[in-house]
């Protein structure tokens, strides 16, 4: 029955596969891609963000996240709170990270 049946024999030593530094380089290009398309324009928005949030001051008219717009009555510079003012008498604690926005002057009365 020998005769139906090829004989298999086992092949040459596998060759040793180079690509150790193509790694290495595959790595960096994806860290690099990573960089310049994910944290740097984040970091970018979260320092525009503060920048914004520090220049808040009585009398500005803001939006915040929630879509309320209103005018600033009063900041605390030691809590992390803006009293805002929706309407004649109705004033609202707001965070200030909620603050999207500063709109221009008279926005309001527009609205």
């Amino acid at each position: 029955m020998d005769f139906l049946i090829a004989n298999a024999y086992a092949e040459g030593a596998a060759q040793p596969q180079g690509g150790g530094l193509q790694m290495v380089i595959m790595l960096v290009v994806f860290g690099l891609i990573f960089y310049f398309m994910l944290y740097r324009p984040q970091a970018k928005r979260m320092k525009e963000h503060k920048a914004l949030i520090a220049a808040i001051s009585k009398g500005d008219e803001i939006l915040t996240q929630g879509g309320m717009v209103g005018r600033v009555a009063k900041v605390s510079d030691d809590k992390d709170f803006i009293l805002m003012t929706l309407a004649e008498g109705v004033d609202v604690a707001v965070q200030k990270a909620s603050v999207t926005a500063v709109l221009p002057k008279g926005t309001i009365k527009s609205i």
